[in-house]
């Protein structure tokens, strides 16, 4: 789950890479500390060594003497750590911390400079020193040997790494959580493209606003290109299953004048089947442009809708049909009242239930608004024969009727129903006070949605 992740993968490789910098800093580091202390003790034993040829001298015999030795408290303790000794051909010259041992004498030891060596001193001791052959009076060799145990440097060496370890590990930890900003802060214009994407998924005609990153931008350019072909693919696909219904319905009409002449030839069977064959186109047809149709609604960018207008314009046209005629229709919807659904999808919706609802009604239909904080509720009553509790599930298949009696495929009903699903709302069957059908559609969101769109209409 973490290798498919691109934060956790910026997250381990800069952690991984700050780990391996700071493991080699410590390394260095403690090396370069190492070669610190050593210089030092060089320049303090290099001190030493001049102030110890500055107090040399021979006596007649050629043995080293010194008119002043070394203040350092080391030097009186035997085995103290720190050592000298002055060697000549004729006798040697050592710190009391020497004690009953001697430093090995080189035979060949440089003049012109101080030489580093490593030797074992007492009790066991590593000693790191230095030493130099000078040539006094009389042509007489003196060598001059100091040397220091080097256990104090190793400690200071390994106290010194310990405590800087500590230090780095810290410091990885800072740099770890400010990487953990670095990588949020650097995709979170990707989490705000996921977002603009959730709108893009419910509305096909919007689009990906800049982001005015320049590595960001092509994303951006690629996905709105993405977004238009695939508007343009849906347009194509809904213009040609329009063309296809209207090129079926000369076929199918000469298909039912067959029909009708076979059946008056005496050819009932005949005309039966051939009723039975065109009906199942029809239907085919009629499914896939109402196919079309949801799809288009899914797709379509929201527009605000005046919903008593609409019912007014759609009940004018239903009270000059026959069956409406005979219909009292009552509207208590708000004027003021807008939906953000297009004005086209509205209609469809609304049409497919009045038409029903007039078909079953005895005298009376009402259709009613209502709003809230976040929703919006449509209510259509008949007073017509209704449906069963068990019923009212089937009743809104595709196919289904809401009401059982009577004939033909209900899918203008499915339709409508597909259409309040794509627009993100619900449909609901129940029994109205007239004693019929009560249908209830509901928009969670839409009221707001719609008043914010209709105050900037207004503006």
């Amino acid at each position: 789950m973490i290798t498919r992740s691109l934060r956790w993968r910026l997250l381990l490789a800069a952690a991984a890479a700050v780990l391996v910098a700071l493991v080699l800093s410590w390394l260095f580091m403690t090396l370069l500390f190492q070669r610190h202390l050593e210089r030092r003790l060089q320049s303090e034993l290099s001190r030493d060594g001049l102030a110890l040829v500055a107090a040399l001298s021979l006596d007649e015999q050629g043995r080293p003497a010194l008119e002043r030795e070394l203040s350092d408290p080391r030097l009186q303790k035997p085995g103290g750590g720190y050592y000298w000794q002055i060697s000549t051909a004729q006798g040697v010259l050592r710190s009391r911390s020497l004690w009953d041992t001697a430093l090995p004498v080189p035979t060949r030891a440089p003049i012109d400079t101080w030489r580093v060596i490593e030797m074992v001193g007492p009790l066991g001791q590593s000693l790191m020193g230095l030493e130099r052959r000078l040539v006094l009076e009389r042509n007489r060799a003196v060598v001059i040997q100091l040397a220091q145990d080097v256990q104090p440097l190793e400690m200071a060496r390994t106290e010194f790494g310990r405590e800087l370890g500590l230090f780095l590990v810290l410091l990885w930890l800072v740099l770890s959580a400010a990487a953990w900003g670095q990588v949020s802060l650097g995709l979170r214009p990707l989490r705000r493209i996921r977002g603009d994407l959730s709108g893009l998924q419910e509305n096909a005609g919007s689009r990906l606003p800049s982001s005015g990153l320049r590595e960001i931008q092509p994303l951006t350019d690629a996905i709105n290109a993405l977004a238009d072909v695939r508007e343009r693919d849906l347009q194509v696909a809904r213009r040609r299953a329009g063309d296809l219904a209207h090129g079926l319905k000369t076929p199918l009409a000469a298909m039912a004048a067959q029909s009708r002449r076979a059946r008056a030839a005496g050819a009932i069977d005949a005309a039966d089947g051939m009723d039975r064959a065109v009906a199942a186109i029809q239907a085919t047809v009629d499914a896939e442009l109402a196919r079309a149709r949801v799809a288009a609604a899914a797709n379509m960018p929201l527009g605000v809708s005046a919903l008593r207008r609409v019912v007014e314009n759609l009940i004018a046209v239903l009270e000059r049909t026959e069956s409406g005629s005979r219909i009292a229709f009552t509207v208590e919807v708000p004027a003021s009242l807008v939906l953000a659904v297009p004005v086209d999808t509205l209609s469809e919706i609304i049409g497919a239930l009045l038409e029903n609802a007039v078909r079953y009604a005895k005298r009376q239909i009402s259709v009613s608004a209502s709003a809230g904080p976040g929703w919006t509720a449509i209510r259509i009553e008949d007073d017509g024969p209704g449906i069963a509790d068990g019923s009212m599930q089937q009743a809104l298949m595709r196919g289904g009727r809401l009401d059982e009696s009577g004939h033909g495929t209900g899918l203008g009903l499915a339709i409508a129903g597909d259409l309040i699903t794509a627009t993100q709302g619900s449909l609901e069957l129940g029994q109205s006070t007239f004693g019929g059908l009560l249908v209830t559609i509901l928009w969670p969101g839409h009221a707001g949605a719609a008043r914010r769109l209709k105050g900037r209409d207004d503006g």
